[in-house]
């Protein structure tokens, strides 16, 4: 039996294409990290900040909403300048960002600095996967991105249980701090061993950039803000559903843009032309969404509900990190051997079972043991998906366009995080505006008589934004002196019990939210062609000869 090392499509100087892995990996281990690493310490922030839910909210949309925009420009500039300036300079704006967060004195400095952070992760993630599709042949181009998802997964999964562990011992801060010496690292790594690779003269789409982030800001805003404003007006003749309209309208007129534009558009609308390409889209936004969708409300259920510490609500989780770090690899495997339609399809199939079986378990006062199950077998869901998703979306991009593919790619990946965390947000809000006091009303039966009209007015009363105190101490009525001790102590007992019942019943509501996104990205999946591996070429760009499989592109070394 022969071992015969993968050809790479450049010439790395006698190197093998596995060596780019390692700086790639590290800064896309931390991006993702930083996706779900914040929701464990939401909590935590709410107090030491004195922030609202909302508020707190925005640090991970502030993220997100800066790295969706932006990858469309940023795999372009890849394309323009070549993967590994681009990729260099992100991870510097990115570690520099991660050291002014933990800096962070208010919830306001956190939430630019999260946005800047998040402009240095959409400068490296197109860069990650174009550099993977033009240096890798395409017969282990899956293998590759085996490793590269294995990296996606334990990431993201890893950010509550990494978060927790620094939350609880040495602060929130170091959720950012971490960041620092794992980017010095894949910096040096980066200036080593990353090849410069040919570009391609391109114009640049300014026109398309302002629409772009336009639209997706007024989206955002008024999906995030909403419950804030009580879906009605922002400020002068301004609402929260005129901002919303308006931004759907931009949106329209970027797409109408980028036809108009052909080759030469910010995100050329060929791309979309493939049909894997179109579903493979679908279905990352599907599979980001429900990153947020499950993480969000899930962490803080499990600490401002059932009691645990940060560090143990994401301890549930550990089991779900592992086994995707090792699913993942053997799925990019798996899909150099057979259509990766069949793998993600079965990765959606086992996470719509687990949100609907967390969402059928979550109650004030369910053993942990019984959302560790579920929480375990959601990373082998998430195991399956990365890598053979991101190999069927990229199979068939030129070189001409791998930039502007995988910026592509992941800019609608992005996105539905983006629109994941408003919608959860909105959602969970609006959920325990009416659960809460639903609850309230039950706890209410067996209260003193003249102590329940106050108990029930005192919940009638509150901001349900600022139920993430986690407690029933904000709705309980002042009590005067002469209230009887044992009479008190069951009137904040019933308060404690309606938010926490209340809290529960939100949170599963929620989830369901997040299942009926996860069931499109199924039915997305299965729709894909069944291409096999060997079907995977890159396509000629249009007037330009592209090289053919295993030919080598030269490429300088540093």
């Amino acid at each position: 039996m022969t071992t015969e090392q993968p050809r790479a499509l450049v010439d790395l100087h006698g190197r093998s294409p596995w060596s780019i892995l390692p700086p790639l990996c590290l800064g896309f281990f931390m991006i993702m990290l930083d996706t779900t690493i914040v929701n464990i310490a939401v909590p935590t922030l709410v107090r030491e900040l004195d922030a609202s839910l909302t508020e707190v909210g925005w640090v991970n949309s502030a993220y997100l909403l800066t790295f969706a925009v932006l990858l469309l420009v940023s795999g372009r500039l890849g394309d323009r300048f070549g993967p590994r300036p681009v990729f260099v300079v992100g991870l510097v704006v990115f570690t520099l960002a991660s050291l002014a967060c933990g800096l962070s004195g208010s919830v306001e400095a956190l939430i630019v600095a999260r946005a800047v952070q998040g402009v240095g992760g959409a400068l490296m993630t197109p860069q990650t996967m174009s550099m993977i599709t033009r240096v890798f042949p395409p017969a282990r181009r899956g293998a590759a991105m085996g490793v590269w998802g294995a990296v996606a997964g334990v990431a993201t999964i890893t950010g509550p249980v990494l978060g927790g562990l620094l939350v609880e011992t040495v602060g929130w801060e170091w959720i950012f701090y971490v960041n620092v010496p794992v980017g010095v690292v894949a910096l040096w790594l980066a200036v080593r061993r990353l090849p410069v690779l040919a570009t391609h003269a391109r114009t640049f789409d300014g026109v398309g950039v302002v629409l772009s982030v336009v639209g997706m800001f007024l989206l955002v805003f008024g999906l995030q803000e909403g419950e804030t404003f009580d879906w009605g007006t922002v400020v002068g003749p301004i609402t929260v559903w005129s901002m919303i309209v308006a931004g759907v309208v931009v949106l329209v007129a970027f797409v109408l843009w980028q036809r108009h534009l052909g080759d030469d558009a910010l995100m050329p609308l060929r791309l979309f032309h493939a049909r894997n390409f179109s579903l493979s889209n679908v279905a990352g936004f599907a599979v980001t969404f429900a990153m947020t969708g499950i993480f969000f409300p899930f962490t803080i259920f499990a600490q401002l509900v059932l009691g645990l510490s940060p560090l143990h609500a994401a301890l549930v989780g550990l089991g779900g990190s592992l086994l995707s770090g090792i699913v993942a690899p053997v799925a990019g495997r798996l899909s150099d051997r057979f259509p990766a339609k069949w793998i993600v399809a079965t990765g959606f199939a086992v996470l719509v079972v687990v949100v609907v079986w967390l969402s059928a378990v979550i109650r004030p006062d369910v053993p942990v043991w019984q959302l560790v199950l579920p929480m375990t077998v959601f990373g082998i869901g998430t195991g399956l998906l990365f890598s053979p998703l991101a190999a069927a979306a990229t199979a068939g991009l030129d070189q001409r366009n791998a930039g502007a593919g995988a910026g592509a790619f992941n800019t609608n990946r992005q996105i539905g995080g983006v629109i994941g965390s408003a919608a959860v947000v909105a959602m969970l809000t609006s959920r325990l505006g009416v659960a809460i006091p639903a609850a309230a009303q039950d706890a209410a039966v067996d209260l003193p008589e003249q102590a329940r009209a106050p108990f029930l007015d005192g919940f009638a009363q509150i901001d349900p934004s600022r139920w993430s105190a986690g407690d029933g101490a904000s709705a309980t009525p002042a009590l005067p002196d002469s209230v009887p001790a044992d009479v008190a102590r069951q009137i904040t007992d019933a308060a404690t019990q309606a938010v926490h019942a209340g809290f529960s019943t939100a949170v599963a509501q929620t989830l369901l939210l997040t299942a009926v996104v996860l069931a499109l990205g199924l039915v997305a999946s299965l729709a894909m062609r069944a291409l096999r591996p060997a079907q995977h070429v890159p396509a000629p760009a249009p007037g330009a000869g592209a090289p053919a499989a295993g030919a080598s592109v030269p490429a300088t070394r540093p």
